[in-house]
C-alpha cells in the first residue's frame, strides 16, 4: 500500500527511488531499464520494486 521505505532483504534505502522509478515506467520505458537507471542492482531490491502493488488510489475512494 505505502511505497516500500528499505529492501526487506538487505536493507538497502528504497523509498528516494520510487517516485523517479514511476515516472520512468510511466514514459514508457522498460521495467528494468527504469530499475537501472535508479540503480538499483541487487536482485531483491529490484524484486521489492517490481512486486509493489500502489493500492492507495483505490483505498482513497472508500475513506469518507
Amino acid at each position: 500500500m505505502i511505497i516500500p521505505v528499505r529492501c526487506y532483504s538487505c536493507g538497502k534505502v528504497l523509498g528516494n527511488k520510487w517516485q523517479n522509478y514511476n515516472e520512468l515506467v510511466s514514459q514508457g520505458l522498460p521495467e528494468g531499464k527504469a530499475l537501472d537507471e535508479v540503480k538499483l542492482k541487487k536482485y531483491c531490491c529490484r524484486a521489492v520494486m517490481l512486486s509493489h502493488v500502489n493500492l492507495i488510489d483505490k483505498i482513497i475512494k472508500y475513506s469518507k
